[in-house]
């Protein structure tokens, strides 16, 4: 495995790739087995697999933790490398943003609700960098975990308003035995507010059940769903939304294909989570 942190040295690979399938992972590293599947997936499809590894400035808002944010450079190119990726991209913020930077891309309204809600400059910086790294790394499939349901509709929206040429990949949530969606922010949890973060799953499982049984009243489940997380004091609920699979609005009755979503702060650490289902 070849690690390269300059962008051109990124791009001028990506012109010698002559026609072969190019899978590409983007990450923020401090990988975990959902990150993996993910890798794993990507080298079944293609001949030459890339993962990056950057965690972007401009999809952090003022007082969340990209100063903090977990990072083992070390450990996560040990483990790319075992399973066989041919690149490791480590690009510099200053390189990614050159000095006068200034252009922005907007998605509009799958951005209004859920997390684009209380992160608004969130999504700006999210289809940004995917962009930017699309055209460095110049991939045919790109792959992402479901857990970011939201910003894999807005990546998908991205690549076809564009004619990106890029096919997405959406592949399944990586849990925990007991149920916890991994995510590298977990890392965050003390041993108390580990056990009260199981309750996002188990308040997405109840609503999941509900639908599955007939029940079509989204306010209700949404409710009855919150009331099991509300038991736990460590968890701060900030959203639990059932909404419409395609466009990301809330609905009031399930009759078509929906996502059961939430996000919650459980200690320092903001944790995100849902479930997709069809009535």
């Amino acid at each position: 495995m070849k690690i390269v942190d300059s962008v051109n040295e990124m791009m001028k690979i990506s012109q010698t790739y002559t026609g072969k399938k190019v899978g590409f992972v983007p990450t923020m590293g401090f990988l975990h087995e959902g990150h993996l599947s993910l890798v794993k997936q990507a080298c079944k499809d293609n001949e030459i697999v890339v993962v990056s590894i950057f965690v972007n400035p401009t999809q952090f808002g003022p007082n969340e933790d990209l100063d903090s944010y977990p990072q083992d450079l070390q450990k996560d190119s040990s483990l790319l490398k075992a399973e066989g990726v041919d690149y490791l991209f480590v690009p510099k913020a200053v390189d990614m943003y050159l000095k006068g930077f200034e252009t922005s891309i907007h998605i509009s309204h799958l951005t209004d609700h859920l997390c684009g809600y209380y992160r608004p400059a969130h999504f700006d910086g999210v289809v940004l960098i995917v962009n930017k790294l699309f055209n460095v790394v110049k991939p045919k499939k790109a792959y992402f975990g479901r857990k970011d349901a939201q910003q894999f509709r807005i990546l998908r929206r991205m690549v076809k308003d564009l004619n990106m040429g890029v096919e997405v990949v959406e592949m399944p949530i990586v849990r925990e035995k007991d149920g916890l969606a991994m995510s590298s922010r977990n890392v965050y949890l003390s041993a108390e507010e580990r056990k009260n973060a199981l309750a996002l799953h188990e308040a997405l499982t109840y609503a999941l059940n509900q639908i599955k049984s007939g029940r079509i009243d989204a306010h209700k489940i949404r409710l009855e769903a919150m009331n099991i997380m509300r038991k736990h004091p460590l968890i701060r609920i900030q959203y639990f939304e059932v909404v419409d699979e395609k466009t990301l609005q809330p609905v009031s009755t399930v009759d078509s294909k929906v996502i059961i979503a939430t996000a919650a702060f459980v200690g320092k650490a903001r944790l995100i989570d849902n479930e997709i289902t069809e009535p």
